[in-house]
């Protein structure tokens, strides 16, 4: 049976195809559009799931929504009368679009539907999921784990923002849950939005600043904003937020507590800032840790999987495992809402459908989360021809021991191989990568090729077998979704001077043998890499640790700020051209950038130009 899964209309639309229960494909419309957290209905993405498939749309049996409007559509309106009459600027602005789409979204999803199949009736195949119950399936049914307590967080679904129960088998279920308007998800937006940047695209942002402040207003926070019970139930004060009723996150009793005004997007950042950013995230960090403490000891189970968009803060997730209440845990890889399409159609298969479920332990059912799509070396080489790029083709052992010279030469490579990922992190198959033993890569990268804020960190992709020499790690880490700590050995004590060092200032400090992605906590977000989920990958690296010593490189999305990672080798070489990434791997090809005609190298630059 072939199951189509859709997510959209909110953001972040998406789409994933699973045949007799077996994840075959699933990708991010953003990812074609080029439009950042494109919400449309996902045509782009559904016809790459197809394609991958073999399949047309007429052939699909179930189309699942990954989650009930009308449910949400209730939480909208209850939530206006309990305000009223607060927020009816925002009620009017809202209602419009509800009432002419999201109101009637089956018979919109019908429609869409039928423009591609008009033979079939999609309103007997179709289907609805509810928003968690999507989340949680796509954490645990993928998962290597035959039983596991289940932990969603998010902003909100359609009445739920945190839930919680046990896989076991084919079966979910879920027991426990804190509805809006209390959410953790929605507090961190609220510091996101406070301290200048986007809701739902900048909370790794306001993570990534965290380690460069200390947490002064963890008290005022858990004092006046939010009421956290040993369990990690939790209440938040709705006086101090605007998000239920208003068109703003926080409100100007909000501005008082702390003493600051709103920051706007280009003002510079300050060490209350950075302080505010290491408040929230300790904050994170408390509420996510007594959960999984309470949920361990009420199950009894010693794994653990997450999903929803808080599940992306790899750094509570790494908190919550060395804690040790949980042996082991998963995070399924496209945790926010494009993730709720491939759990809307796992959660058909099993739960509604009721079929049983295959455990895949080696390591688990999301191949790596290369479901993509990929492009043979005669696209790849049209595509070059056609940009005008000057090429090599190269067999695959000179292909990686040429970028692995570049790599060692302190070059910026862009790396195009196989399936692109699912989820919001490139994984060695759409990435930039750079030499980690490099004092400047992290400022080169950030400045010269991303175009972004320079404190974001970078993260390193190590082998598997040599992550417990570099890292204070044991486990696999092949998402890129746990932060731990270079080993003591590896790093470097701090003058005194360095370490009386504020804020961005810590910066620039050199701090372990891998300077490029240790951050100013002597932490980093760890890839695991695999020679079973992506063996190029993997041998670049092997030949890498070869010339170098080191088994590891620096790992980045493939794209500059604003734009989504690249799809297509015409977004690979259109980003390789507009920045100052030097070196591209793109199939059996190498590009050097000194090899291209330097006009069209501007030309691609000119396309780039951020404010």
């Amino acid at each position: 049976m072939r199951i189509l899964g859709i997510s959209a209309f909110y953001h972040d639309s998406a789409a994933a195809l699973v045949v007799d229960g077996k994840i075959v494909a699933a990708a991010q419309e953003e990812r074609f559009t080029r439009r950042k957290q494109d919400a449309r209905f996902p045509k782009s993405a559904i016809a790459a799931c197809l394609a991958q498939g073999g399949i047309t749309l007429a052939d699909v049996d179930r189309v699942v929504f990954y989650e009930k409007p009308f449910l949400k559509f209730e939480r909208l309106i209850e939530t206006y009368l309990a305000f009223a009459p607060r927020g009816f600027g925002s009620f009017l602005k809202a209602m419009p679009l509800w009432l002419k789409e999201k109101l009637f979204l089956k018979k919109l999803l019908v429609d869409e539907l039928k423009a591609i199949a008009p033979d079939c009736d999609w309103n007997e195949r179709l289907l609805f999921s509810e928003h968690h119950y999507s989340h949680a399936a796509s954490a645990f049914y993928p998962s290597p784990f035959e039983e596991a307590a289940i932990l969603t967080m998010d902003g909100v679904g359609e009445w739920a923002a945190s839930s919680a129960g046990i896989g076991r088998g084919a079966r979910i279920t879920l027991d426990r849950e804190i509805q809006f308007p209390h959410s953790l998800g929605l507090l961190y937006s609220a510091f996101t939005y406070y301290t200048g940047f986007k809701v739902n695209s900048g909370e790794y942002k306001v993570m990534g600043l965290a380690p460069y402040g200390t947490p002064r207003f963890t008290p005022t926070i858990l004092e006046h904003l939010i009421d956290v019970k040993d369990d990690g139930s939790f209440k938040l004060d709705l006086s101090y937020f605007d998000y239920c009723t208003g068109l703003r996150m926080t409100n100007d009793r909000f501005a008082r507590l702390f003493g600051l005004p709103d920051r706007s997007a280009d003002q510079l950042l300050t060490q209350d800032h950075m302080d505010l950013a290491a408040s929230i995230q300790d904050v994170t960090e408390i509420v996510m840790r007594r959960t999984a403490r309470s949920l361990a000891k009420e199950y009894g189970l010693k794994k653990l999987c997450l999903a929803g968009g808080v599940a992306l803060n790899c750094v509570a997730n790494g908190k919550i495992l060395k804690d040790g209440h949980f042996d082991e845990i998963w995070i399924q890889p496209a945790a926010g809402d494009a993730g709720g399409a491939l759990g809307a159609a796992l959660a058909a298969w099993h739960m509604e459908l009721g079929h049983p479920r295959h455990v895949e332990t080696a390591p688990d059912a999301m191949q790596g989360a290369y479901l993509g799509p990929s492009y043979t070396d005669a696209e790849i080489e049209a595509a070059l021809i056609a940009a005008g790029a000057r090429f090599t083709k190269l067999s695959p052992d000179e292909l990686i021991a040429s970028t692995a010279k570049a790599l060692a030469d302190g070059k910026a490579v862009g790396w195009f191989q196989g399936r692109m990922e699912f989820g919001p992190r490139a994984l060695g198959a759409r990435s930039i990568l750079g030499d980690p033993r490099s004092p400047s890569m992290q400022k080169l990268l950030n400045l010269k090729v991303k175009y972004r804020e320079s404190f974001r960190p970078f993260a390193p992709s190590v082998l598997r077998e040599a992550v417990s020499d570099w890292f204070e790690l044991e486990c696999d880490s092949p998402y890129m979704l746990l932060v731990a700590g270079v080993r003591p050995e590896r790093r470097r004590a701090m003058t005194a001077d360095e370490e009386n060092l504020f804020g961005i200032d810590k910066l620039n400090v050199v701090r372990s043998d891998i300077p490029a992605v240790t951050h100013v906590d002597y932490s980093a977000r760890v890839q695991t890499v695999h020679r079973e989920t992506n063996p190029i990958y993997h041998a670049l690296i092997e030949a890498f640790a070869a010339q170098t010593g080191c088994p590891i490189v620096v790992n980045t999305s493939f794209n500059v700020r604003g734009e989504p990672i690249v799809c297509t080798p015409d977004d690979a070489f259109r980003c390789f051209m507009g920045t100052d990434i030097e070196t591209l791997a793109v199939g059996s090809f190498y590009l050097e950038k000194s090899d291209q005609d330097p006009a069209l190298a501007l030309n691609y630059k000119d396309a780039f130009e951020l404010d």
